[in-house]
């Protein structure tokens, strides 16, 4: 069990810093900014759960692997990006992927921890979420979990999955694939088909009227 969440740890972290450097790329900033987005969208959401559940120091920068990971991510995304970019949505796909990793291992490292099923399912969401937090709010750009796209909850479907299997006594590593899956799934599911939370009345209600007032 160790091995398998350091190794989804790792890939984690390495497609959400793939999701960061294309950030980067796409903004026009150089290769060191590439480079910390790359680290700030890998290992943010890490930081934050060892953090939380004392486990200190934080394997993001007691392990070199993650650094290693990020650079190689990085890297890649740089000098390959017309490579990356050929996939539909790279940035998107890379960070789905990124969301179900980070969200299973972060859930099931807290219930390692011995935390409350109900609390390692949202310390597991918040894994998920913060690397993608991090990188929007550097990349100075609204993050995507606060936007009505289904996000932070198809990480807390992965987290609840790996909880509920926690609870019922069942093994944990096909929980843990199930999860990532599910959450990969309905990530990409709401990007092809425009699933969305719903949003305040008020805020369709005035929108129109808004974008008159602009164009007036």
């Amino acid at each position: 069990m160790h091995v398998l969440l350091l190794v989804l740890d790792l890939v984690g972290t390495f497609v959400f810093a793939i999701s960061g450097a294309a950030v980067g790329v796409q903004g026009g900033l150089d290769l060191f900014g590439v480079m910390v987005l790359a680290f700030a969208a890998g290992n943010a959401g890490g930081i934050t759960r060892d953090l939380l559940i004392g486990a200190t120091p934080p394997a993001a920068i007691a392990d070199w692997r993650y650094l290693g990971v990020s650079v190689l991510a990085g890297l890649i995304t740089f000098f390959w990006y017309p490579l990356i970019d050929r996939m539909r949505s790279p940035v998107l796909v890379f960070d789905a992927a990124g969301l179900a990793l980070f969200a299973v291992t972060g859930t099931q490292k807290a219930l390692v921890c011995r935390l409350n099923p109900v609390m390692a399912a949202l310390l597991g969401m918040l894994t998920g979420i913060g690397g993608g937090m991090t990188r929007d709010v550097l990349a100075m750009q609204i993050p995507t979990v606060l936007r009505e796209d289904i996000y932070a909850v198809a990480a807390l479907v992965a987290a609840a999955i790996v909880a509920v299997g926690y609870v019922l006594h069942l093994p944990p590593a096909p929980m843990i694939l199930a999860g990532a899956a599910a959450c990969f799934a309905l990530r990409l599911m709401a990007m092809l088909r425009g699933w969305h939370l719903p949003v305040a009345r008020s805020a369709q209600r005035h929108a129109p009227a808004k974008a008159v007032r602009n164009e007036e």
